[in-house]
């Protein structure tokens, strides 16, 4: 057999370009498919479980996830911040949590299933603003009887690092726990309880 008049070099350029533009829309396909195993954002604002990786998040700090399109505040609690839940009881609204929005099976006083682990939804029960996270003992402008917790900005309600809203506040209830359970150590999964998972 001859190769007259066949350019080899030719040949091999249009089957590489063809691979590649075949690969390239195997690709292209393959992307929204994958895609489509995950929540849409629709999904997701009306209530589709999400799942959150707490593995970095420090101990005394706070991250923040998005849940049915609110704040979900994440605090990993030092022994400290354990210890000053305690001490301030006397000055809560609702310690034992009786009036809360929670999960019965989160603890009432420390409001998590992991004492050192926080979750809470950060919308303020007064009229829907968001609390800033103030960690901080004793800062000036709240005082030398601040342990850390939430001070929501909008009209100055005090929740501690529980979400327990404080005595003779604009809000009435402490803030919301959502349902969540625990993957894994590092996988929080919110929006579901671990026993409808």
């Amino acid at each position: 057999m001859s190769n007259d008049g066949v350019n080899v070099g030719r040949r091999r350029f249009l089957v590489a370009a063809t691979s590649v533009v075949g690969a390239a829309g195997a690709v292209g396909a393959a992307v929204p498919f994958v895609g489509s195993w995950f929540p849409s954002a629709k999904a997701k604002a009306a209530g589709a479980p999400v799942k959150v990786n707490i593995a970095k998040v420090e101990p005394g700090q706070q991250m923040i996830a998005e849940w049915r399109g609110q704040p979900v505040f994440i605090v990993r609690r030092t022994e400290e911040i354990l210890a000053n839940l305690k001490k301030i009881e006397g000055q809560l609204a609702d310690p034992d949590s009786k009036q809360s929005d929670q999960p019965a099976y989160v603890n009432p006083e420390l409001r998590s299933i992991k004492p050192e682990i926080l979750l809470l939804i950060g919308i303020c029960t007064h009229l829907g603003c968001s609390p800033t996270f103030r960690p901080e003992v004793a800062p000036v402008d709240l005082g030398k009887d601040w342990v850390g917790g939430y001070f929501c900005p909008c009209h100055g309600s005090h929740y501690d690092l529980a979400g327990r809203v404080y005595k003779a506040q604009p809000a009435p209830l402490n803030l919301p726990v959502p349902p969540y359970y625990y993957e894994t150590d590092n996988i929080v999964v919110v929006g579901l309880d671990g026993e409808n998972a």
